[in-house]
This record gives structure tokens, sequence and C-alpha cells, in this order.
């Protein structure tokens, strides 16, 4: 018996140290992917190269890319068109003493630029060199009527010549004017419903012509045909500040994750700061959050009020905030 029970001792020390050795030879992984497979961007302090000679910095509203890669900043500042290179030297500006309030510059498909001034009422084109081309609304005079607006925000031009104009702080509808500028049609009223506005902020139009309008306060984007028609409101996703969409239709919003506009008898500040990626159907491709920073002492990196968005070739982010009062670079770390 002694016998046996030896023999089998040494089996089972056979055994042990056969799953020993086995359990030696499995791979050791580690706890992260080898490549990256989350895209993160990294604040270049070093962006913009604004000269001193522009004066006081102010909110930045807007930004765009145009299709050289140039940087197009709207800035409140006695300067307020600000062109630069990716790399943040200046390449030209223009635009002093002309603007009030200055809100959302855009490109149309022949490169020329749209700037919405909701405290002069009017949406006026320019060259790239700032010649004045056309102007729609009243200089200086608000209105609801088809040759006036109140307070408008922003301004998509389709590759037909097409314009439809978010007139949002005061009014509360969508402009369609044809090439000429000549007034086609009007929709939307205040309202929180399917097609209605609290405050339509920011347009942007995809290859198809449908309509994406950033309708912020109540924290919807809605879709619509260029007749007006409703196609569908994303809800619940973010509070929609700044919009802009790719050469391949994606589109970018920035602004806060939801919350309430106005709650216990006040208006909150934004709780974070956010920008995402949506594809045509609503969904959310991308997301990416910066801090929040304190009034009057943003570190780089930080947003506060951030109310434009746009990318380059290279899928760097550009963001503007009004807080803030500045332009930043978000330069993009890694591949999907």
């Amino acid at each position: 018996m002694a016998k046996s029970l030896y023999v089998v001792g040494i089996a089972s020390a056979v055994l042990v140290s056969l799953h020993a050795d086995a359990a030696e030879q499995k791979p050791s992984y580690p706890s992260y992917p080898r490549e990256p497979t989350v895209i993160e961007y990294v604040v270049d302090p070093s962006w913009p190269q604004r000269p001193e000679r522009f004066g006081p910095p102010g909110g930045v509203p807007s930004i765009a890319v145009d299709q050289e890669d140039r940087v197009w900043c709207l800035q409140r500042s006695p300067e307020p068109v600000q062109i630069y290179a990716t790399d943040g030297k200046l390449l030209a500006s223009w635009g002093r003493d002309h603007f009030a309030g200055p809100h959302s510059l855009r490109f149309d498909p022949r490169g020329n630029v749209w700037i919405a001034d909701f405290e002069r009422h009017t949406v006026e084109k320019f060259t790239p060199e700032g010649k004045l081309l056309m102007t729609l609304g009243a200089p200086g005079k608000a209105g609801d009527d088809e040759a006036h607006f109140n307070r408008p925000t922003d301004m998509v031009i389709t590759p037909a010549g097409d314009i439809f104009v978010t007139d949002g702080y005061g009014n509360r509808r969508v402009v369609h004017f044809d090439p000429n500028g000549r007034f086609v049609k009007t929709w939307g009223k205040y309202g929180s419903g399917p097609g209605e506005f609290v405050l339509p902020h920011m347009i942007v139009a995809d290859s198809k012509g449908t309509l994406y309008v950033a309708d912020r306060n109540s924290g919807r984007i809605q879709c619509f045909r260029q007749d007006g028609t409703l196609v569908e409101p994303w809800t619940n996703l973010i509070m929609p500040w700044g919009l802009s969409i790719s050469g391949n239709d994606e589109i970018w919003c920035c602004g806060t994750s939801p919350q309430r506009w106005f709650k216990n008898g006040e208006y909150p500040p934004p709780k974070d700061q956010i920008f995402m990626r949506f594809s045509t159907d609503g969904k959310v491709r991308q997301l990416w959050t910066v801090p929040k920073g304190e009034d009057g002492k943003e570190k780089p990196g930080e947003c506060n009020w951030v109310h434009a968005i746009a990318l380059d070739s290279q899928g760097n982010v550009y963001l503007g905030d009004i807080m803030g009062k500045r332009a930043q670079k978000f330069v993009r770390m890694a591949s999907e």
C-alpha cells in the first residue's frame, strides 16, 4: 500500500509539473490594445499666432476651413475675419469696422464667404478678399417679413446656389432665397414640437440636400428637406451649439451634454464641453470631451461656452468659444 501511495505521489508531482510548464507557455496579454482603437486629441497651445495689433480678443462664434486648408476664424474683436494656416501662421485678415455682432462664417461652392451678423440683422456675401457682393436683410432694421431678419444666426448655400438662413435669435424660422437673393419661402415657428424651433442656431446641408438645423436651446438637431418638410429630429444627444459637415457627409457638432436651458428660475451654465461626429442617419460615430474652463482662467485645452467647430483635411479639430475668447487647434492623435 505504501508503494502504491509513493507511485501515486510521483505521478501527481509529474502532472503538477506539466501543468506548470503549460501555464508558463501561455501568452501574456497586455490590458491595452497594441494598436490604438480610440481617437484622441491633444491641444496645440501655440496655435494660432494671433498678432497683438488685432486688439483685445473676443468670443469666437465661428470657424471654417476652406478647400486649401486655410482656417477662417470669426472673432468679435477689432479685426473680425482672421485667416490662418494649419501651422498657426496668419495669412490674411479683414472686416474692421464693418460688423456689429458677427455670428457665423460659411463658404459657398464657389469659394465666396458668407457672414451672418445678428446685431445688424444681415447675411452678407463677400469675396475671399473681403469685397461685399450681396446683402440679405436690411442693415440695422429688424423684422419678420420677406426682406428683414431678426438677429439671424447662420446660413448654408447649396451647390445650386439656394440660400437657407436660420433667422434665429429674434425670429424662429428658416428663410429660403434663390441664388439671386430673391425670397422663396419661410418655415418654422417658436415651439418644442416637431418642425418648430426654440432657437435655430446653426445649419448645414449634406450632399443629398438634406438640411440639418441645430435647435440649440431645445437640445435637438432637426433634419429637413429643402421644401421645409421635417425628416426627423435627433433628440437627447447634445445641446448643439456649432455644426459643420465634411465632404463625405460627416456631421460634426459641438456643445454640451443635454440639460434644461431654463431650470428653477435660472439659466444654468454649460456643465461640460463636448464634440461629436454623426452619420446622416443620426447615429453617433465619435465623441470627445474637453475640460470646461473657469471664466477668465481658461487653460490651453479647456473650452468655455464652445460655439464653433471645423476640421482640416488631416482630421484635426478647431474649436472656438465665447467666454474663453479664443480659437484652439486639437490635433488628432490616432486613427480608427
